[in-house]
């Protein structure tokens, strides 16, 4: 009931955000205009369609994630509530959980906004329903999860401009933590191994978690492979909010 309270408290406090509702709106806006930019280009009108619609959802889900995130526990402590917090029987590692859940609440309202509107466009425009598509809202719904998890960590002990940093960082370095198991064969000191694995095991792995590619050029999506992926995602999110929690509940509030 605590972790409840906290989460909807966060969820309303995310909403009350214009900048919420504008990233939304904006990240609708770019997703309609691929219509626009398949007409100029060449090719398969449906695979631009659901090439620059998807893209467009991603990238403004991701920016509410992070710039929503990075706030959530940094806010808290700069305006001196969280001393209310924690005076109360509310554990620390029940407020990052509440914390986590309330903005995985804001994100799926954004998500479900931006995916259902999406659906209804690619709908009349193709006259088709393509469900492999509700599967990669699915997966994009555990990548959110996870810069999430990340940027409340990161928010939990630096400020928001480092936050943000630190996260777009590890954001755009998780889409490309593959290149860390390839460059791993062209290394010969045992040193530099155990460096590019440990990368490789604690950078996440959210290319992992991408099937736009398969879902514009309709390769099919084995099972096997996209329950691993959840539950890979559902065990890195652990791990950080698991990490998280221990960063706050050493933290000393001045």
């Amino acid at each position: 009931m605590k972790i409840k309270a906290i989460a909807l408290n966060t969820f309303k406090e995310a909403v009350r955000n214009k900048v919420y509702y504008l990233l939304i709106v904006v990240g609708i806006l770019f997703a309609l205009s691929s219509q626009i930019m398949s007409l100029l280009t060449l090719g398969d009108k449906v695979k631009v369609l659901k090439d620059i619609g998807l893209a467009s959802i991603n990238f403004f889900c991701v920016l509410i994630a992070i710039f929503t995130g990075i706030n959530l526990v940094f806010k808290e402590i700069d305006k001196k509530t969280i001393y209310n917090i924690v005076s109360k029987p509310i554990s620390r590692s029940n407020f990052i959980l509440g914390k986590f859940f309330g903005l995985a609440v804001t994100l799926l309202v954004a998500l479900l906004s931006m995916a259902l509107i999406f659906f209804v466009f690619l709908l009349l425009s193709t006259g088709e329903f393509d469900a492999k598509v509700l599967l990669y809202f699915i997966l994009l719904y555990f990548e959110l999860l996870i810069i999430s998890a990340i940027s409340i960590l990161f928010s939990s002990f630096s400020t928001p401009i480092l936050s943000s940093i630190f996260t777009i960082s590890l954001y755009l370095i998780g889409h490309l933590s593959w290149t860390f198991n390839e460059f791993k064969y062209n290394l010969t000191e045992t040193f530099e191994k155990v460096v590019v694995y440990s990368l490789y095991y604690i950078i996440p792995n959210l290319e992992k978690l991408n099937i736009k590619n398969d879902i514009v050029l309709k390769i099919p999506i084995e099972s096997d492979v996209f329950i691993g992926s959840i539950i890979y995602a559902v065990c890195y999110i652990a791990a950080v909010l698991i990490l998280a929690a221990l960063i706050f509940n050493k933290k000393e509030f001045k």
